[in-house]
């Protein structure tokens, strides 16, 4: 990778991050309502994931902090934070919000806000693939804290018996919620919990995505050369609570700054700094037009398009005639 792609990774994570911010300060404002779950501190999973895939092709499929997973696979970013504010130009018609974003043209088939929802739906979209005889795969991203769901059990068990093309990617962040892995699970190692169904797993560091990009190559390889499933599990920690109803108290704050001396764009930058790549004008210029283009133009958009119509409130609840796109 050269000097312009390891450059574009960091605004990319750094992207993600104001992008997150700036969604926390317009929940405070009440422009964002209803349920807000923030990813500060994974950036390096689903941006070193994805970009070892090949986004608006392979099929997405996630749990309800997905902003960053819709971004990476081709979301407009003000088509997104237009869904957030509850406007008519969201990618849901502003119905879905934050835990339901959903772009069948970027093949970004939607951030689920049932735990255990999205593993047999990814699942379904790797059987169509097959079915079809196509070459892309099916990324399914998930929480550790879902994973003692019945779901989870049940398509790991059918995406080895079909031999499904399902990637299955377990960003494991150490709570479900405000419960500690240790105290709701007894393998904590969740890449271990997928061998009795005889599926190739890995686990690794979440933080760094230099490391996730190469773990990450390996499985998207053998999930499209191999078409069987692959499960690799990224050990990463949310900078902020789980939602924005949550303070974090559950958790020490020796832990918290444990983890974030371990901030994937701090680890990125250091390094590209180190090899000559960065320097502290580059990166501050980086972080300006970051803020620029999120409050000048994604706000901005979300912030002046349409609210919803009254007369229009039973739209969009069946389908109004003809094959959806992601049907053809």
């Amino acid at each position: 990778m050269d000097a312009t792609d390891q450059k574009r990774l960091l605004r990319e994570m750094l992207f993600a991050r104001r992008f997150e911010e700036r969604c926390a300060e317009a929940y405070h404002e009440r422009q964002i309502g209803g349920f807000l779950h923030l990813y500060p501190g994974q950036e390096a999973c689903a941006i070193g994931v994805l970009e070892k895939a090949r986004p608006g092709s392979d099929y997405v499929v996630t749990g309800y902090r997905d902003h960053i997973h819709a971004l990476k696979s081709g979301m407009d970013p003000k088509v997104l934070m237009a869904e957030l504010f509850g406007k008519e130009t969201g990618c849901s018609k502003g119905r879905g919000g934050s835990m339901h974003l959903f772009d069948p043209d970027v093949h970004f088939m939607g951030g689920y806000a049932l735990v255990g929802g999205p593993f047999p739906l990814a699942a379904g979209f790797a059987k169509a693939i097959q079915l079809r005889g196509s070459d892309e795969i099916s990324i399914c991203f998930l929480g550790d804290g879902a994973n003692n769901q019945g779901t989870f059990h049940e398509t790991m068990n059918m995406a080895s018996l079909w031999n499904l093309p399902v990637l299955f990617i377990c960003e494991n962040n150490l709570y479900g919620i405000g419960t500690a892995i240790e105290r709701s699970t007894v393998e904590i190692n969740q890449y271990k919990r997928v061998a009795s169904y005889g599926i190739e797993a890995a686990q690794c560091d979440g933080q760094d995505i230099d490391v996730v990009m190469a773990h990450a190559e390996k499985a998207v390889q053998h999930v499209r050369e191999k078409r069987k499933p692959y499960f690799l599990e990224l050990m990463t920690y949310r900078l902020r609570g789980h939602s924005m109803s949550d303070s974090g108290a559950y958790r020490s704050k020796e832990e918290v700054e444990e983890w974030a001396l371990r901030d994937p764009i701090g680890i990125y930058k250091r390094r590209l700094m180190d090899a000559g790549v960065l320097s502290e004008d580059i990166f501050h210029a980086m972080d300006v037009a970051v803020q620029d283009e999120i409050e000048n133009e994604i706000v901005r958009f979300a912030t002046e398009s349409p609210e919803p119509r009254v007369e229009d409130v039973a739209r969009y609840v069946y389908t109004e005639g003809g094959k959806q796109p992601w049907l053809k």
